[in-house]
């Protein structure tokens, strides 16, 4: 996982709540194991409408997509923050989540914030009257600036680490390794080891 403290450039504005994980990445992409090829499976069946948001050129290369309530609801498939990560999204700003779609974004460094619904829909409002808005994401500082506003969400210190220090939870494990040894080194021999 990269570090990641700032997040800076345009929203696409979603906005649809209850956006289950089989529509950020339909059945057809759960043949690939891999993180890598996944950008054409993000939202497959609605980027068949030529008038959808994602289709707009307007909206091409942005990095933050704003979204309604219950966001990645739905099954626990892995390949959806990986679509939208492959697509060169890199946080997904919504009201609410899918429990395990946000762990599953958090484990592969894409960055979910929660904010109130009146919020969300002020950001949206503003990316769809100005498409080219930036938005500004300080994980560090736990802010979001827009347009002379500013807005702070907040983030458990655990996710706040790992995203600002590259780490995963088994990278974080690692970092204790040497007081792991120490303590499986005191431990009874008759009684588990981790190998």
């Amino acid at each position: 996982m990269k570090k990641i403290r700032n997040i800076a450039g345009k929203a696409l504005p979603l906005g649809f709540s209850d956006v289950d994980t089989d529509q950020i990445a339909p059945s057809d992409a759960m043949k690939f194991s891999k993180r890598t090829n996944m950008a054409g499976y993000l939202f497959k069946d609605w980027r068949e409408d030529p008038d959808f948001v994602m289709n707009r050129p307007e909206y091409k290369d942005a990095i933050i997509l704003l979204a309604g309530e219950n966001f990645g609801c739905g099954s626990s498939r892995e390949h959806a923050p990986w679509a939208l990560l492959d697509y060169g999204f890199r946080a997904v700003i919504a009201p609410s989540f899918g429990d395990i779609f946000k762990n599953n974004c958090s484990k592969v460094g894409l960055v979910t914030i929660e904010l109130e619904d009146p919020i969300v829909k002020q950001m949206i409002a503003i990316a769809e009257a100005n498409p080219q808005t930036e938005f500004a994401i300080d994980i560090a500082e736990k802010t979001i600036t827009c347009e002379g506003f500013q807005w702070h969400f907040h983030m458990d210190q655990f996710t706040q680490y790992k995203l600002l220090h590259g780490l995963n939870e088994i990278e974080i494990t690692l970092l204790e390794q040497e007081a792991i040894q120490r303590y499986e080194a005191k431990r009874p021999s008759f009684l588990p080891r981790i190998i």
